[in-house]
């Protein structure tokens, strides 16, 4: 095959997990993060948007019957594609934060009784669990996530709001309790007394020591999945912060039972919101990993998805797995298919150039954009090919100017689609910057954004805060610079 040819059956995959398919498998590297997840030893995964959160959580979801033949039982909290189950949550929220740290309880509780009952443990420990769940329409068969949480959200209402809860259209309420009578079972937030448990009354946290046990009994435990939590509450700063740090909270009194996990995947800004006005529970929470990304590790991710076409592996005459077992062969391999460098003047290789104009303000470079270029540089290419451009020299099948070319597409979906839409309270901040230098001081900035220095200065540390800036100079000499993944996309001048 010619090199056109060979370019048009290519593809680095797609820049999301959810897109990625069974393709995802293929390129995943089973890093020692990943091993230690899988094992079951880290609760909480932390990472920067596009570091690969979706991709490990996609993995969990995919690796369900080699976990069940461990034992393990993974239950998705949250769908992981399409609508997302909180959604009903935005519009409707719990008042406060005790309502929805009651919520995340009942909702997991239901979760763990529907995963016992689905996978046919039983048990009178289970029998215990199930009967006043679905007495209290908690339980429904063949419900969906949302449907799950929707009745969770409005038993805990009823409860916490001291509405009845009726069972049956007609009930006569026992005044010694309070409670309509001939109601065999009753669940609550706090432990009953010697006379309301008589009545049939019971915990969340008693269903949830009994269904603890009842896996234990059975040599099986849960794990529940969460993702997706910055596209649950994104539309409310506040909601997302008060379901976060409950969810948190949740998580501490889920840790005393042996057989239930709570798997958390959380961008690391939003995990920093949660701690900005203080969070004492913070310290306790110590099964975590951030999700982390060096050169080698980017440049193993091209070389998996270049190599995962076949025609690509055999223009090269290259062994896959050869190449993955040797970090220098990758760099061969890499250089035979990009030029050397971008700029014959600059000292820079084209990977560093590369990850130079990919990283943010944090100066970290996500997956999820270098995907996005050499995608977007294959498409330059192949039309530069198709208008008549020459072929690229020797073995390289993509030169320098689709590279450059691939930059601004680049750079205009990470601003707009990622930075913008995650943060909209700074977008007019960050836009009144189009068109100037790309490094300022703070009375260039008070100038720009027409404010005072004060002012300035905090809106400059959240934008460092964010990665729209990397400081420079001193602490009493700060210079802010913008990455270059922002500059095309808002037309900055050179330095």
């Amino acid at each position: 095959m010619g090199k056109h040819d060979i370019l048009r059956s290519t593809t680095f995959g797609k820049t999301t997990a959810e897109e990625e398919g069974a393709d995802l498998g293929a390129y995943f590297v089973e890093t020692d993060q990943w091993q230690r997840i899988f094992a079951g030893d880290i609760d909480v995964v932390y990472g920067a948007k596009g570091s690969g959160k979706s991709a490990i959580y996609s993995l969990l979801l995919g690796r369900t019957s080699e976990l069940f033949d461990r034992g393990i039982i993974v239950v998705a909290a949250e769908n992981p594609r399409g609508a997302v189950a909180f959604r009903d949550l935005v519009t409707d929220p719990p008042t406060d934060e005790n309502e929805f740290r009651n919520l995340w309880k009942l909702y997991f509780l239901v979760l763990v009784a529907h995963a016992l009952r689905d996978y046919g443990i039983v048990s009178g420990r289970v029998k215990q669990i199930i009967e006043p769940l679905e007495e209290a329409r908690l339980l429904p068969r063949d419900a969906s996530l949302r449907g799950y949480l929707r009745s969770a959200r409005d038993y805990v209402r009823r409860l916490v709001r001291g509405e009845a809860v009726a069972l049956e259209s007609t009930l006569e309420v026992d005044p010694f309790v309070s409670v309509p009578s001939g109601i065999t079972a009753r669940i609550r937030f706090k432990e009953p007394d010697p006379l309301e448990a008589a009545r049939g009354w019971i915990s969340v946290d008693h269903l949830l020591e009994l269904a603890n046990a009842a896996l234990e009994e059975s040599g099986f435990s849960i794990w529940l999945a969460l993702d997706r939590l910055d596209v649950a509450f994104a539309e409310s700063s506040d909601l997302e912060r008060n379901a976060l740090r409950t969810l948190f909270r949740a998580y501490l009194d889920l840790r005393q039972f042996t057989q239930i996990s709570l798997k958390i995947f959380l961008r690391t800004d939003l995990w920093k919101s949660i701690i900005r006005g203080g969070f004492r529970e913070a310290s306790h929470i110590t099964r975590q990993i951030t999700i982390s990304w060096d050169e080698a590790s980017l440049l193993n991710l091209v070389i998996r998805r270049a190599l995962h076409n076949d025609q690509l592996q055999a223009f090269y005459r290259v062994d896959l797995q050869s190449i993955l077992s040797d970090t220098s062969k990758q760099t061969d391999v890499f250089y035979r298919i990009f030029p050397i460098k971008i700029n014959a003047r600059h000292p820079l290789r084209t990977f560093d150039w590369i990850l130079q104009h990919t990283r943010d303000g944090s100066r970290n470079t996500a997956p999820r954009e270098l995907v996005h270029l050499f995608s977007s540089a294959r498409d330059v290419q192949l039309r530069r090919l198709e208008i008549g451009h020459p072929l690229p020299q020797g073995e390289q099948l993509f030169d320098r100017a689709s590279l450059i070319g691939a930059m601004p597409e680049v750079s205009k979906v990470r601003f707009e689609q990622t930075l913008c839409a995650e943060f909209p309270d700074l977008r007019d901040t960050m836009q009144k910057l189009e068109g100037e230098k790309p490094v300022h001081t703070l009375e260039s900035l008070a100038l720009v954004w027409a404010v005072d220095q004060p002012i300035a200065t905090r809106l400059a540390e959240r934008l460092v805060e964010v990665g729209f800036f990397q400081l420079l100079g001193t602490r009493r000499a700060p210079r802010y610079s913008v990455p270059f993944l922002y500059r095309s996309a808002l037309k900055m001048a050179a330095e």
